[in-house]
């Protein structure tokens, strides 16, 4: 019988590498909603697995658990790399809209 905590690792697992492809494609829409799949069954996990539970793994299930923890955090590091530079282009855009919102405010430009 599979381990509930392994299927739910094996589900975040493949939706990680789902949200690499949507980072990759520049799909930001689809790795936001990807997200919240994923941070829905984290918050199941966490209900479901506590650390005290973690023990009852036998070392097959142990060693899976832990190739897929490593995956998905590849796969975080890898997606974090597309979406460092976009996020840093839209802290540039929007530093940019407040500058230029203060200056038409203190000028009175655009009245």
């Amino acid at each position: 019988m599979m381990n509930t905590s392994i299927t739910l690792y094996e589900s975040m697992g493949l939706i990680s590498s789902q949200m690499l492809e949507a980072a990759q494609a520049n799909d930001w829409d689809r790795l936001c909603e990807l997200e919240r799949e994923v941070a829905d069954l984290r918050d199941r996990l966490q209900r479901e697995d506590p650390p005290s539970d973690q023990v009852s793994l036998d070392e097959a299930n142990r060693q899976r658990k832990i190739r897929l923890i490593r995956q998905i955090l590849a796969d975080d590091r890898e997606i974090r790399s597309h979406t460092s530079p976009w996020m840093e282009n839209v802290k540039t855009l929007l530093a940019g809209n407040a500058r230029q919102r203060s200056v038409q405010q203190a000028y009175g430009v655009g009245r």
